[in-house]
């Protein structure tokens, strides 16, 4: 690995993870935030810009090594991948020099013949028919080293899907809580957002556009710490294009159209926000023919700080909803913000996205622990 060397950026604002300072000089040497540097090998002017941490992309879905790229040339230095019918070939992928830095679920914990094994591509062999099945899964998980769990909670009421019952949706997070891993919760309605917050989830991703959240599911949300990835941007898409693709029209979801409401997800957001609930943004990029909608790599990340914004977060808590906050979250400690000794992962833009959060996509410069990719 080639060392990155040592850059210095000057007269620079700079969003630090938790809030914007004036005008300043910001260090980089050999992969590291420095407190400064004599001799730098590069110098960046940044007047007018303003410097952030890497933005963290909560939720995607990674095939290839170009996908990592294209996340680095938007400036996403770090991203969660949600699961994989390939999880092996991820493991490939992860932590590999001057590109975007990934983590993953591995394998979802679904339902025999659930909508994954049978028209997706994940093997029936990973599905979870009782409590046993359930402890397995996850101790394979963890043998197989993922950094964290991800469960397919569905409604069994829903036309065309397997839901995993929940006894075995308890016994998952259960044991995955006695693993110290983390648990995802795939859940697209109130049912199922009831039954991930009763199974004590750490975190919800997707916010419902198939109906309101239940009365007082925001608050319990808040009270037990759970954590929202509510992937506006795949909910804005889902309302104008399931069931337009071949699979889903088999599916049935058609049929769910008439109830499928953009304004549910951004509703629902805003009352996440009310209540105290930590926000953290997420996409669901893919590159899947099978999924009902494919957000783009890197620059939906964008598209999502914007809609956040349109919810009611500040752009300030839009930005945390990318680095700090999502860095905490994912106890990714070396990085979300720009002090000495994190990782320099950083990402320079025209204008000030706390003021404009548009301003995000104007990309003059993204480094990855240091190197300068664009």
């Amino acid at each position: 690995m080639q060392d990155a060397g040592s850059t210095t950026i000057t007269n620079v604002r700079v969003f630090d993870g938790h809030q914007l300072t004036g005008p300043r000089t910001v260090s980089v040497e050999n992969g590291l935030i420095r407190d400064e540097i004599t001799a730098p090998e590069q110098v960046v002017d940044g007047s007018g810009a303003t410097l952030l941490p890497g933005l963290i992309d909560t939720h995607v879905h990674v095939e290839t090594l170009e996908d990592l790229e294209t996340y680095g040339r938007w400036g996403v230095t770090t991203v969660l991948d949600m699961a994989s019918p390939n999880p092996e070939s991820l493991l490939k992928l992860r932590h590999c020099d001057r590109v975007t830095d990934l983590y993953s679920a591995g394998y979802p914990a679904v339902a025999p013949k659930s909508t994954q094994t049978r028209k997706m591509g994940y093997p029936e062999s990973m599905a979870i028919a009782d409590v046993a099945d359930a402890d397995r899964f996850i101790d394979d998980q963890a043998r197989d080293a993922v950094d964290y769990i991800k469960i397919i909670i569905e409604d069994p009421k829903q036309p065309g899907t397997n839901a995993l019952p929940p006894d075995v949706i308890a016994a998952l997070v259960e044991r995955a809580h006695a693993r110290g891993l983390k648990v995802i919760a795939h859940a697209l309605t109130p049912v199922s957002i009831r039954t991930a917050v009763t199974a004590g989830v750490d975190i919800l991703t997707h916010a419902p556009i198939a109906g309101a959240l239940d009365p007082g599911v925001a608050s319990e949300v808040a009270a037990k710490g759970i954590v929202v990835s509510p992937t506006l941007t795949m909910m804005r898409g889902l309302t104008s294009t399931l069931g337009r693709r071949p699979l889903f029209r088999a599916l049935g979801a058609v049929k769910l159209m008439p109830k499928l409401e953009y304004a549910s997800a951004r509703n629902s957001t805003a009352a996440y926000l009310a209540a105290g609930v930590t926000i953290i943004a997420g996409t669901d990029a893919n590159q899947d023919p099978t999924a009902p909608f494919s957000p783009p790599a890197g620059k939906s990340l964008h598209d999502e700080l914007g809609l956040l914004v349109e919810a009611g977060l500040t752009p300030v808590q839009a930005l945390r909803a990318a680095t700090v906050t999502a860095a905490e979250v994912f106890a990714l400690p070396d990085r979300g913000t720009i002090e000495p000794g994190r990782r320099a992962d950083l990402l320079l833009v025209d204008g000030d996205p706390t003021r404009d959060i548009t301003a995000t996509a104007r990309i003059k410069g993204v480094w990855i622990k240091g190197h300068r990719i664009r």
